[in-house]
Formats: structure tokens, sequence, C-alpha cells
């Protein structure tokens, strides 16, 4: 269905884009979805979850804990004050995505559960819905997420918006208002409300700043104020994806959308099992670049014997993780590295790992990682897959003329080498052990996720506040 088709239709009467998609998000029960979706979605439960107690004694969250004024019932993961709902989503959301150790959308590049889980965890709070109904909120809303994403993929970028803060917002209003039952008028009007909320420009890559981090949490907020919102009845443009004045031609002006995503396949191809998860607390297109400098060092290769470093990559990859070089070469903070392709690579060249220990302010001024990042630079190679694959390549030449050319043909963790759910449960009882919690509650916290469709309510969730 093309721009023309749809507006036509619009003007026509009949159902608009988000009427048509809300109509299939609303009528969604437990057993319409996959079981691999429902899989999916648990997974992420666990990986936010165990990701908010990474994070809960980080400066920023706890600055956006101080910042957000409003109390109330519900539960901001690993912390002892209460707040309202909207406050626990943005909480929830900036310590999910802080430490840009969550999931990520491989196709379409975006976050996906930093935004709807918060969202949907404190509608499903502060209303006392059903562990059932907050799991078929958290499949709607990534779903949304990841098939908004596909309408216009790559071009919100190239316009400096960040589609987590700005589709985000459209994800995290169709997970709370399916989670609350909107009938599919109010939810259609949820998703032109949050088209109005939406935010978040890409300049934090300019020097590392804290409001990438803020983007999931704000965007998380956005969409559940604007379920309740439409809740009310509030009137919100019908249109407001293929209107003249509209989402796309706002936030990705150089896009021919295709809004084939948001009508075909519905209920049988499900995008969001496409989501994956990371092993490396950095930019997700970094990880096969990792890999191979691993590699690399595993073969006994010495940092002082290499002369250069030279990648292949996609040019798409090059404006938010290879240049400026100079600036990539030595970042500012350890958050700023985290989108440095040639820290990144020469971090876990020396460490054999790109955690949560790698990325602090101390270890970018490691004078070792530094000069082997500023032997790294990268050529253009046409026919690099991004965004539809994320591959890495590094050609090494030594000291003593030695040339090594390594390739990573995929990411660890993504669509064609899955973390195994062993793994994902590794991950949440070490990120939950780096913020501090015991293993016993840990382990409390673990089975209450992947019991969430048989609970009750979610009362339970106070359990785990500080």
């Amino acid at each position: 269905m093309d721009s023309a088709d749809t507006t036509s239709a619009a003007a026509a009467g009949g159902e608009t884009l988000s009427e048509g998609f809300a109509r299939f998000l609303a009528g969604l029960t437990l057993a319409d979805i996959s079981g691999q979706a429902q899989a999916v979605a648990l997974r992420d439960l666990v990986d936010a979850a165990g990701l908010c107690l990474a994070a809960r004694n980080e400066t920023y969250v706890r600055q956006v804990l101080t910042g957000w004024d409003s109390e109330g019932d519900c539960t901001a993961l690993g912390h002892g004050r209460a707040l309202d709902a909207a406050g626990a989503a943005l909480v929830n959301g900036v310590a999910i995505h802080g430490e840009d150790f969550d999931d990520t959308l491989e196709g379409a590049p975006i976050r996906v559960g930093a935004m709807v889980i918060p969202a949907v965890l404190a509608a499903a709070e502060r209303y006392g819905l059903s562990g059932e109904r907050a799991l078929i909120g958290i499949v709607a809303g990534m779903e949304a997420v990841c098939r908004l994403n596909h309408v216009a993929a790559g071009h919100m970028h190239r316009a400096c918006f960040h589609p987590v803060g700005v589709i985000g917002a459209l994800g995290a209003a169709a997970g709370a208002g399916t989670a609350l039952g909107l009938p599919p008028q109010q939810l259609a009007m949820a998703f032109g409300i949050a088209a109005s909320t939406a935010s978040g420009i890409i300049e934090y890559l300019t020097d590392g700043a804290w409001t990438k981090r803020l983007h999931p949490g704000w965007a998380a907020q956005s969409g559940y104020k604007a379920a309740i919102l439409a809740r009310t009845g509030f009137f919100a443009p019908r249109t407001v994806f293929e209107g003249a004045h509209s989402f796309f031609k706002a936030f990705a002006p150089t896009a021919t959308p295709d809004y084939s995503h948001l009508t075909e396949g519905l209920g049988r191809d499900w995008y969001m099992e496409r989501v994956v998860f990371k092993p490396y607390a950095c930019g997700t297109m970094i990880h096969p670049y990792i890999d191979c400098t691993i590699r690399l060092a595993q073969r006994g290769i010495r940092g002082e014997d290499i002369v250069a470093i030279v990648c292949e990559t996609g040019e798409g990859l090059v404006h938010r993780l290879w240049e400026p070089l100079a600036a990539k070469h030595e970042p500012p903070s350890g958050y700023a590295a985290k989108f440095s392709m040639p820290f990144c690579m020469a971090v876990g060249f020396y460490d054999g790992d790109a955690g949560l220990a790698q990325f602090t302010d101390e270890k970018v001024r490691d004078p070792r990682i530094l000069t082997l990042a500023r032997k790294i630079s990268y050529i253009i190679d046409p026919d690099n897959e991004y965004p539809r694959n994320y591959s890495g390549h590094i050609k090494v030449t030594l000291k003593d003329g030695e040339v090594i050319e390594l390739r990573q043909p995929h990411m660890r963790g993504g669509m064609h080498e899955p973390l195994s759910d062993q793994e994902i449960t590794d991950k949440f009882f070490s990120n939950a052990a780096h913020g501090g919690w015991p293993r016993e509650r840990a382990e409390k916290l673990l089975a209450f996720c992947h019991g969430l469709g048989r609970q009750p309510d979610l009362a339970g969730l106070r359990h785990f506040r500080s």
C-alpha cells in the first residue's frame, strides 16, 4: 500500500493506517501470539530487569530519580522510593538502556524493550492488570516498535533523530494501551498523541552526552501518558502516519515510507521474533569487530607488534561509530567509548571482553588501549550488508610485514547465532551482582519475570524495590 493509496482511503472516510494497526493490536489474545514471540518477550523482560539492577547505583539513574517530583505506588526496580506510573516508566527505561547493553532489532536497528517494557509494567502495576495482560501488552508494543521502524528504516538517523525516542513513544503507547484493553479507536488515538510527544536528537554523539540514556525512558512515560489520555477520548489525528503533515514526514523526511509493514502479515509474521540480545555493552554494530580483535589476541599477537588495523565497514556505520576519527581514537568518557569503534576493538583485544567493566572513565585513559585504538582506521565496503546483517572485518599489518585478515560474518547474539536462555540468565545474574543485589533476591525477580503470564496482578513488583 503506497502513500497515495492510504491518503485517498483516509480522505474517503475509510480506515486509516493507525486505525487498522490499532484494530489488530487491540484484538490480541495470548492464543493469537506465537510461542516464539512470547518467549522473546519474556527473555527481554529478564534482560531488562537485570539491566535495571545493573544501573541502579549509577549517577545518571539517581539524577533522574531525584529529578522526578511525583510520588505514587509504582516500582522503579532496585529503588526504595515508589513513584507515579510515569516516573517509574521513566526511571526503568533510562536504566535499561543506560549502559547500552539492552536488546536490538536486526534489519532495521532500534532498541525495543527499553521503551515498551517500562510503560507496560507501570500501567499494569498502577491499574491492577493481570500478568497475562502485561505479557500481551509487551508483545504488542514490541511488535509495534519493530514494524514502525521498518517503515522508514535508517532515515530518522539521517534527519538527526534517535528512533529510540521517536518510534519508542509510539511503541510504548501501543504496549500500555493494549495492556489496558483500549478499544481500537482509542488505541489509534494513542498513536496520534504519542506522535506529538515523541522526541530525541542524536547530538549526544558529539561528546557522549547522557541524553541518549534519557530517550527510552522519556518515550516510555510519553507512551504511557498517551494511552491514558486516549482512554479519556482525547481527539488526535487519525492520519498520523499517512497525512500531509504526518509522523514520517516530520521525522524521516528523506524516506518514501513503506506502509506495508503496518498492514501485511499481521499475526503471522512476528517482527519482534527478530529481536536479539547483546553480549557486549556497547554499540551493536561494533560487536563483530570486537570478536575479530579478541580472536587476534588469542593468536598471541602483541599490541606493540601491530602497525595498523584497517577495517572494511558499512557506510551507515561511519557517522555514528567511526567519525570524527580523531575523537573516536580518544573518547572523552567511558560512555562515549561505547560508540567508538576503535576503542571498543582495542579494549576487546586487551581485556577479551567489552562488558560493563570495560567502559569506565578510568579505562578510557589506559595508554595501551589508546595506543592501539589510534592504529585503527576504516575503508567503506560498498557491498557491506548493513543494516540487513552486522559483520566485522580487520586487516592487520604487523611490524615484521605479516598481514593477518579476520572476518566475523554476523553478530553473536543475533539471529544467526542467538544467545541461549542460559546465557541470558547468566547475564541477568551478572548484571544484578554488578548493581549490588544478592543472588537470592535476584533469583526471586527472575522467577517473577519467567512467571509473568501467570501473575494475578503485578503487585509483587513492590518486593523488588530497594
